[in-house]
């Protein structure tokens, strides 16, 4: 600790409440350049947005060398805002408040005439002392609007930060009475973003007779001011590797009741969860460059504390799911994927070597009610997590099995996860067309090689249910005697029943089912509908160009 501070504005700072000294950012080259950025209110309570630089000493910032790049005024002493932050851009992110009273009164937050309720994008690097906007911010061709501005409709963006895996944007939006918000921005999303205030509250009207919705954003979370909550601090997604139990979790918390909460993608579902009642005074949150987060307390006399998390991966019961069509459940034998937080750190892909395969992976592996299961890959793919492993024979005839994934010792709380005697799913290219491929050429089917009347072609699928000559769990299926399906399979297209010669596990492949049909004649052509049927259980409909 020094012991002495890097820097003293306190005459040119204004006090207290929501005013005084409320952002600070290195810029990305501060090792060689020495420049900071500051956000205060000054004595006359606005805004500035202020450039340094460090003195000979390294310890010490030069207090003289201050240039005043921008300088806002605050109608009223609150909601000032005070986030800044370097995106993945360059350029500097800046967190306004609507102006402060109640309920914006004037409308700020939707104007677009007005730097107030925005995050501001500016580029203060490439012609250091001058702020320039970016050309390519979304507002700076519309007349009357303020090219600064990067995303609008927001009451008191107090704290935002970019995942440094990602580049996603999360902003806590402190609420008005009753709703705290967690906004979500996607990385390479449009920019523009309207999130919604004074229109919305959290997902709530705030103003039931005008409340309009359209062309709006709604936060991905939101809570009440239930249980003492009062005002939301966000923090940053957890990238370190000392707690791998919080990987990829959005930490946040609320500066009234001192909870602290994590907030995930497990698949495409949200996930929140109470990390710890800690008892402080939320005012902000810290991130080294590990990756490792601190928050701090206004109590204890004002203190600064390590967050560290306990436990394996986490994952909801809707997050293990068919590794076709990606509905909850899964099928013994079939092969299924469990969307998890913790279970690799890194962006990439980690896939078996070889057959049978394996029961751990990167250090990552799964039970099934107790039975190892085969793991095929582990993945980390802009933030996503998951692992995609063979649902053990052995659970067959079950209606619910317990689902322990593990990293590096470190177990997952046990989750009951529907078994299903099948659940059929057709392996896509996007979600939506089909992995059809021609029997004699292995040519997948595309708009210049589609389907065509007479032939034969296959479909993977998954979820099929109970085979003959079935095979041990993490073997390959056998080539003879083939492994065939017993539930009668049926395949579609655009409503026309085709024949199927062959239904079964795919020969040398894991938990992969392969169905041989031939495309009828008559069909119309172009895109048309593809469904697998099992057992009387239809499969989600996929897509096939047809001649």
């Amino acid at each position: 600790m020094l012991s002495q501070p890097f820097l003293n504005i306190g005459a040119k700072v204004s006090c207290c409440g929501e005013r005084g000294l409320l952002g600070l950012a290195f810029a990305p080259g501060y090792a060689s350049s020495g420049r900071f950025y500051l956000d205060y209110t000054n004595t006359a309570g606005d805004t500035v947005i202020a450039q340094y630089r460090v003195s000979a000493n390294p310890d010490m910032a030069d207090p003289a060398s201050e240039s005043i790049l921008l300088i806002i005024p605050q109608p009223f002493s609150n909601h000032n805002g005070g986030q800044l932050r370097f995106g993945p851009d360059g350029y500097l992110y800046i967190g306004m408040g609507d102006g402060g009273s109640s309920g914006d009164p004037f409308n700020n937050a939707q104007s677009l005439s007005s730097l107030l309720g925005k995050i501001l994008r500016v580029d203060v690097e490439s012609q250091p002392g001058q702020l320039r906007i970016p050309p390519t911010n979304p507002f700076v061709n519309r007349p009357g609007a303020r090219g600064e501005i990067w995303a609008f409709g927001l009451r008191n963006p107090w704290r935002f930060s970019f995942d440094r895996a990602n580049n996603d944007l999360y902003i806590a939006d402190v609420g008005q009475d009753s709703f705290e918000e967690v906004d979500f921005q996607p990385a390479g999303s449009p920019a523009g973003v309207n999130y919604g205030w004074n229109v919305m509250e959290g997902l709530h009207c705030y103003n039931a007779t005008s409340c309009n919705m359209q062309g709006l954003t709604l936060p991905v979370l939101e809570y009440s001011h239930a249980n003492g909550a009062c005002s939301i601090t966000g923090g940053f997604v957890y990238r370190g590797r000392g707690s791998p139990g919080m990987q990829g979790t959005y930490i946040y918390g609320d500066y009234c009741n001192g909870m602290i909460w994590g907030l995930e993608r497990q698949g495409t579902p949200w996930v929140n969860r109470l990390m710890l009642a800690s008892g402080f005074f939320v005012t902000t949150f810290g991130e080294d460059e590990a990756g490792e987060i601190y928050v701090g307390d206004a109590s204890h006399g004002g203190r600064i504390f390590h967050l560290i998390g306990a436990g394996g991966p986490r994952f909801t019961a809707a997050a293990v799911t068919n590794a076709a069509s990606f509905q909850s459940g899964m099928v013994a034998g079939s092969l299924a994927t469990v969307f998890a937080s913790g279970v690799m750190d890194t962006a990439g892909v980690l896939g078996a070597s070889s057959i049978p395969l394996p029961f751990s992976l990167g250090g990552v592996s799964i039970t099934v009610d107790g039975v190892p299961a085969p793991i095929l890959a582990v993945a980390n793919q802009n933030g996503v997590q998951q692992v995609n492993f063979q649902v053990p024979w052995e659970v067959a005839g079950r209606t619910q099995a317990q689902v322990v994934v593990t990293r590096d010792g470190l177990p997952s709380s046990p989750v009951s996860v529907t078994v299903l005697a099948r659940q059929p799913g057709a392996f896509t290219w996007d979600g939506t067309r089909g992995v059809v491929v021609h029997n004699a050429s292995y040519t997948p089917v595309t708009p210049s090689a589609p389907l065509e009347a007479g032939e034969f072609a296959f479909v993977y699928a998954e979820g099929i249910g109970t085979v003959s000559n079935q095979p041990s769990t993490g073997s390959g299926s056998p080539e003879s005697p083939l492994a065939m399906a017993q539930a009668g399979v049926q395949v579609n297209i655009a409503g026309t029943s085709c024949l199927v010669p062959f239904a079964g596990l795919a020969p040398d492949f894991v938990g992969l089912y392969q169905l041989n049909f031939q495309v009828p004649p008559g069909l119309p052509s172009g895109l048309v509908s593809l469904v697998v049927n099992a057992g009387g259980v239809d499969a989600p409909v996929v897509q096939v160009w047809v001649r």
